[in-house]
């Protein structure tokens, strides 16, 4: 008999939340970017070739997502990925993976 397992409606909630946010291609652009190294919004921006404002707001989404860093070094701050929680999307996917 197949072991059943129960699944926190919380649980699917933010999930379905993450997989949301990797639905966009100029989020998809950040985070490939980002996986090769940490980068700040103008070396975002010549990457996936927007403006600013646009990476910026990209971002913001990206980071009460928790999905990105960011830390400060003076007056520049730095994005990378939050791998922990990549990987977690990505166990999600593969736990769906049929066998």
């Amino acid at each position: 008999m197949a072991k059943r397992t129960s699944i926190r409606k919380a649980d699917l909630l933010e999930w379905a939340r993450g997989f949301r946010l990797l639905s966009d291609a100029t989020r998809l652009g950040i985070l490939k970017n980002l996986a090769k190294g940490p980068k700040n919004v103008t070396a975002l921006c010549k990457a996936v070739g927007l403006k600013q404002p646009t990476v910026a707001y990209h971002l913001g989404l990206l980071r009460m997502s928790r999905l990105v860093n960011s830390t400060r070094q003076g007056k520049c701050v730095l994005y990378t990925t939050d791998k922990a929680n990549l990987k977690a999307l990505g166990s999600v996917l593969a736990k769906m993976t049929p066998k």
